[in-house]
């Protein structure tokens, strides 16, 4: 019977406090529809942050890529015979008196 008292006195006490403090029912509110109703609410910021990660990770992979390019479009203008190899290997091409094999391996 005592925890029944009691437990009915922290409810009314806690329902008095809410109803007489308009400031927290106001900021409670607020925080909610920023939390979930707003522009820029939390699903949507969470979802632009994977976003940006992966975007992040293929800009890495794009400026990698960008500078291997690079080092091979300089040797490419720099050594004939790495030239000719890059156009055997690349676009499999071939002086007029060769022939060109494909084998390709089966996994």
């Amino acid at each position: 019977m005592k925890m029944n008292k009691h437990i009915d006195t922290f409810k009314k006490v806690w329902a008095n406090i809410i109803v007489r403090n308009k400031f927290l029912l106001a900021g409670t509110a607020f925080i909610v529809w920023i939390a979930v109703f707003d522009r820029y609410n939390f699903i949507d910021r969470i979802d632009s942050l994977e976003e940006r990660q992966k975007l992040e990770a293929d800009k890495e992979y794009y400026i990698k890529k960008l500078e291997a390019d690079s080092i091979a479009f300089k040797e490419l203008n720099q050594n004939k015979e790495f030239l000719e190899k890059y156009a055997r290997e690349k676009y499999l091409m071939k002086r007029d008196n060769e022939e060109i094999f494909i084998i390709v391996e089966e996994e």
